[in-house]
Formats: C-alpha cells, structure tokens, sequence
C-alpha cells in the first residue's frame, strides 16, 4: 500500500524555519520516499507504508524533541488507478 503524508509543525517563525521544522524536514528528505515537497507552511511526501510510517514516527519524535508544541498531519491511502 502506498500512502501521502502532508504535516506541519509549530510554533511558526515567519524569518526561518524553526528547530523542530527542520528537524522534521530532515526526517522525511533522509527517509526512503517519493515525491517529497517541503516548503515554509505545508510538506508533503509519499511512499510505501512500513516506510512512511517509520518515517511519520521518527518525524514526531524528533520534531516534538526539538521544541514543536503541535504537530499536524494528514495520512491518506493512495488509490492504484492514481499510482
């Protein structure tokens, strides 16, 4: 199965991008996913589930660790006609 992840952290700092957005940032472009998009105020990423679920995991450990007070995140399965 292959899913989509689109997350955010906050607190959010409009002159650079905080600790924990960088952090989780980090997680999702070292990870094996495709279609990886991070930009100031959204990131999305897709990939097979044992991965991207990983992935989402060491994204709220570290994130969370590095000072984010909420983290939001959408996981949505991708349909194989849209593979």
């Amino acid at each position: 199965m292959r899913l989509r992840v689109e997350f955010t952290t906050e607190p959010f700092d409009l002159e650079e991008a905080p600790a924990h957005a960088v952090a989780a940032r980090e997680v999702i472009q070292k990870a094996q996913l495709d279609a990886v998009d991070v930009g100031p105020f959204g990131n999305t990423a897709e990939g097979e589930a044992g991965e991207l679920l990983g992935a989402v995991t060491a994204l709220l450990r570290d994130a969370l660790a590095a000072g984010a007070t909420r983290v939001s995140l959408q996981v949505n399965v991708i349909p194989e006609d849209l593979r």
